[in-house]
């Protein structure tokens, strides 16, 4: 499935991976939207990437998510490509004190929001000749980050959804494609996690776009550049010993 010539959706486009991959398809002809909660973030992608289009939308929220449907479907027709990108990653610890609708956050953006937005947008997509959703889960799907608990356990439910979605959908013309980054070289990598592991780097975001799209050409259903991979094989080899090597980031 060539990644040319088609009309892209991208949730949580406005920076990190999202805009990154908005960039690159964009500069294969394709015509790319990216969605985000920030205006002003989505202004600055508009600015960075000529041609882009932007909404602002928030896959948290059920009554944005319809509204965009109804938007992008009448002014899009051709929308065949629906990438659920959007997703937030903290350090947490669990015996601090935090409001129960804080502590889900992951949970309600980095799956139900992936889930929400096929539940809406795949009606759509099945009118399409050749349609793809893509989720992007994480290596963390395979084995858990201690410091990142919610995190981890909303990329593993991704994952799990994923594969059912795409065992479901086996017999129409959609395809289902899972993109499992590993450590990235994101804002969101220096902001929240770097002081956590000092001398360590991620892989460079545009390596990992490359690695994408050459993984969704040459058809494969999961992704997994680097890490990632070797998170995957672990899981299955050496998964009390992978934990417990993760375990020791950011222990205190």
């Amino acid at each position: 499935m060539k990644l040319t010539g088609r009309t892209v959706l991208i949730t949580g486009g406005s920076s990190g991976i999202g805009l990154e991959l908005a960039g690159a398809l964009l500069a294969r002809g394709n015509v790319v939207i990216v969605t985000g909660r920030s205006e002003s973030a989505l202004e600055a992608a508009r600015l960075r990437h000529p041609g882009l289009h932007a909404s602002k939308s928030d896959v948290a929220n059920e009554n944005s998510i319809l509204d965009l449907y109804q938007t992008l479907t009448t002014r899009f027709p051709a929308l065949d490509v629906l990438i659920n990108n959007a997703g937030i990653m903290r350090a947490l610890r669990l015996g601090d004190d935090r409001p129960l609708t804080d502590v889900t956050q992951e949970v309600d953006i980095d799956l139900s929001g992936p889930i929400r937005m096929v539940q809406q947008f795949l009606p759509h997509l099945r009118t399409r000749s050749n349609p793809m959703i893509v989720n992007v889960s994480s290596g963390l799907a395979f084995v858990p980050f201690t410091i990142s608990p919610i995190y981890s356990a909303a990329k593993a439910g991704l994952h799990a959804y994923t594969r059912c979605l795409r065992e479901q959908l086996r017999n129409t013309p959609v395809r289902v494609v899972e993109v499992a980054p590993p450590l990235t070289e994101t804002p969101l990598f220096a902001s929240e996690f770097k002081q956590h592991m000092p001398g360590q780097s991620g892989m460079p975001v545009d390596v990992l776009v490359r690695h994408i799209i050459s993984g969704i050409e040459a058809g494969r259903d999961e992704v997994r550049p680097g890490q990632s991979n070797v998170l995957k094989i672990a899981s299955r080899l050496a998964p009390g010993f992978i934990f417990k090597q993760l375990s020791k980031v950011g222990a205190t």
